[in-house]
């Protein structure tokens, strides 16, 4: 079965909720690259009427995580995920529509790859940006991921 938006974005409806609800979307995936976005409206605002920052790191996330999920299904082995640490820094109030863009899919592969030869644990830091409709860097998010065969 092949990963789609489509199916992502179901995934997130049923083990997921709260980053459904808020708007969280996978719009496209590649092997390199996910992107996703986030709208601001209500349901995901802080006081000071911009988008709430824990909203921005769900779509972030996604973008970085998606690709890992995509590549442990390509590799066809019973590999564990986990985020480890993250980063983060905010330019400006996330207003409008964000999207999110991770195009570090050859890092998880290349640390999956590592992983199965070595057959030890694997970290990897994966970088998604946002930007607003008029394409200004709104947040950038950090994820280090960690991998492990089972």
């Amino acid at each position: 079965m092949k990963l789609s938006p489509s199916k992502i974005n179901t995934f997130l409806l049923f083990k997921l909720p709260s980053a459904y609800f808020t708007g969280v979307r996978v719009k496209t995936i590649s092997d390199n690259a996910c992107e996703t976005t986030v709208k601001h409206k209500w349901i995901n605002q802080n006081p000071f009427k911009s988008m709430f920052w824990a909203v921005q790191g769900m779509a972030a996330e996604l973008s970085t995580g998606a690709l890992v999920m995509k590549a442990i299904k390509e590799s066809n082995k019973n590999i564990s995920m986990l985020v480890a640490n993250n980063k983060a820094s905010f330019c400006k109030k996330a207003r409008g529509r964000i999207t999110f863009n991770c195009n570090d899919g050859q890092f998880i592969k290349n640390a999956i790859e590592t992983a199965i030869s070595s057959g030890e644990g694997q970290t990897c830091w994966m970088k998604a940006e946002g930007r607003d409709s008029a394409g200004d860097l709104v947040s950038t998010f950090e994820f280090e991921w960690t991998i492990k065969v089972k």
